[in-house]
């Protein structure tokens, strides 16, 4: 579970490397929604489902993170 934070290396990618008040999702390429897309078919294969329930429970907490900014 603890690799799926390898997604988080797409955040050097941007400037700055950390904004507070920016959503990740749909920003970075691998918070993209293809790559979300492609994280939910990995759960459906027996050697990819812990990998994909990782990296949609990844995706699951920068959603919230998302609400946080846009909501509260």
């Amino acid at each position: 579970m603890v690799s799926a934070y390898v997604i988080d290396l797409d955040h050097f990618l941007a400037d700055p490397v950390f904004d507070p008040s920016r959503c990740s999702i749909g920003f970075h390429p691998l918070h993209s929604f293809w790559a979300i897309g492609v994280y939910a078919l990995l759960v459906f294969f027996p050697k990819t489902r812990i990998i994909g329930i990782g990296l949609l429970i990844h995706i699951f907490v920068d959603m919230t993170d998302c609400a946080r900014i846009y909501f509260i």
